[in-house]
């Protein structure tokens, strides 16, 4: 198939871009600068903001993955709608047969964080305008993710933390190599259209379970004492100042990381037929991941 992949630059979409490629696939990786592209397929130069560039983009693919978010901007709901606008307008005059989103897990009934509420209104953006197969998840656990990153720093750089409540949260995380299984598996598979799913590893853990666990695995002792004290704000400028993460970021993350987000349906490991590794063996596989990375003679 010819596969357009945006958001190849980011984490999630140049595994992606490499996984399909790897399959056999035309991948198309749109990019604003095309000549400094260096990940797996073919760079194509295109603007979420620039309708022209994306149905040249989009012609003649058979579909397209929407990976694009702004989360490290302060205005990133107004962006992201107006991308997802755009997308869709794109995508339908291009005539594409299935477009697919990667996007949050949470909730409806929930009072959804602004960064859950951006990601689900990106969703139905998109399923008004194309044909559209939805996925949603939670923490992506890999190396070089920036919640996966945000949870290791944590666990490496601090032996005691005086933490939010927001570890107490239940979250459902997924591999990397699952999310990637599930995500190309969706593919020009017509059941999939106009469906959304619902991705996460086996079971659903705290926070605060998966440090102890980040802990146990890499051989530290540490102490985790939650208290009600630290607002949204103040726990944002924790993030930023012992972690590698932006200050916007930080905001939304902990923003989300309010809401519960746990799969209820696993109706695509049916349809895709594969199942999910524990949060144990993602976690043993982005630390050693990391550490070939670092060290590729080791």
């Amino acid at each position: 198939m010819r596969i357009l992949v945006t958001g190849a630059s980011g984490f999630v979409g140049g595994h992606l871009a490499r996984t399909l490629a790897g399959a056999g696939h035309e991948v198309r990786a749109l990019t604003r600068r095309a000549d400094r592209y260096r990940g797996s397929g073919t760079p194509v130069a295109g603007d979420i903001g620039d309708l022209a560039s994306l149905t040249a983009a989009l012609e003649g693919c058979d579909v397209a993955y929407y990976l694009v978010h702004s989360l490290a901007e302060p205005d990133f709901a107004e962006r992201d709608r107006a991308g997802a606008r755009a997308f869709a307008g794109a995508a339908a005059a291009a005539g594409t047969p299935q477009v697919v989103y990667l996007g949050g897990l949470g909730d409806d009934a929930d009072d959804l964080s602004a960064h859950l509420r951006s990601r689900r209104e990106v969703e139905a953006i998109l399923g008004a305008g194309t044909p559209t197969t939805a996925l949603r998840a939670g923490v992506v656990i890999g190396d070089g993710s920036t919640a996966w990153e945000m949870l290791r720093q944590l666990v490496e750089r601090l032996p005691a933390m005086v933490t939010p409540r927001w570890v107490q949260t239940r979250t459902q995380p997924i591999a990397l190599a699952d999310a990637l299984r599930f995500l190309a598996g969706v593919a020009g598979v017509p059941e999939a259209v106009g469906r959304t799913y619902e991705i996460g590893g086996p079971e659903p853990l705290t926070y605060r379970e998966m440090m102890t666990t980040v802990a146990r695995l890499t051989g530290r002792r540490r102490l985790i004492v939650p208290v009600p004290v630290l607002s949204p704000r103040l726990s944002s400028q924790w993030l930023r100042l012992v972690t590698d993460v932006d200050l916007p970021t930080a905001r939304a993350l902990v923003d989300s990381m309010t809401n519960a987000v746990v799969v209820r349906d696993r109706s695509i490991e049916a349809l895709v037929g594969h199942t999910t590794m524990t949060f144990r063996v993602a976690a043993e596989i982005a630390l050693a991941d990391r550490a070939e990375r670092l060290d590729p003679a080791a």
